[in-house]
């Protein structure tokens, strides 16, 4: 009986942690967070970069899917929104309800906003890049569409996001 206790003491004195554990411990908290901290504070920045490259990702499959059903043509830009959001015949006329006539589209529920930059929220569409408050420029010419924002708007990589 006497050896047993003798054990259960000898357990119950090493049950604390050590100083020097304790401060090993802290150290490596403290890596993990400086390491941590800087790419989730990285983390809204980089949400609103992949949310520009989604929404033109999207905007241009419509363009190309429009294009495709109408035999190679873009859509005009003065009725863009119009034929990228109401359902279309095959001429590319726009009409709000679909019919056995106007059967193509939507291609879009509505035009996204645009994300970043000084135009944030913006969802107009420009013919030019310029200082509108238009969100996006489309080229009616070659289908291009990107971000209307000056080239001195970069994302954290320093990528102009005209450029995306």
């Amino acid at each position: 009986m006497l050896a047993s206790n003798t054990a259960t003491q000898k357990y119950r004195a090493r049950g604390a942690f050590s100083l020097i554990e304790l401060v090993i411990v802290v150290v490596i908290i403290g890596i993990i967070g400086a390491i941590a901290i800087p790419r989730m504070s990285r983390g809204a920045a980089g949400a609103a970069d992949s949310s520009l490259v989604a929404d033109l990702a999207v905007l241009r499959s419509a363009i190309d899917l429009y294009k495709a059903e109408h035999g190679g043509t873009l859509p005009a830009f003065a009725t863009f929104e119009d034929k990228m959001t109401t359902y279309t015949d095959d001429a590319g006329t726009a009409n709000a309800s679909k019919s056995t006539t106007y059967y193509l589209g939507p291609y879009l529920r509505e035009l996204p906003t645009l994300k970043v930059g000084t135009n944030k929220g913006q969802s107009a569409i420009s013919a030019t890049q310029t200082g509108t408050t238009a969100g996006w420029v489309y080229d009616a010419a070659t289908g291009e569409i990107s971000a209307n924002l000056p080239g001195t708007e970069v994302d954290v990589r320093g990528v102009a996001y005209n450029s995306y």
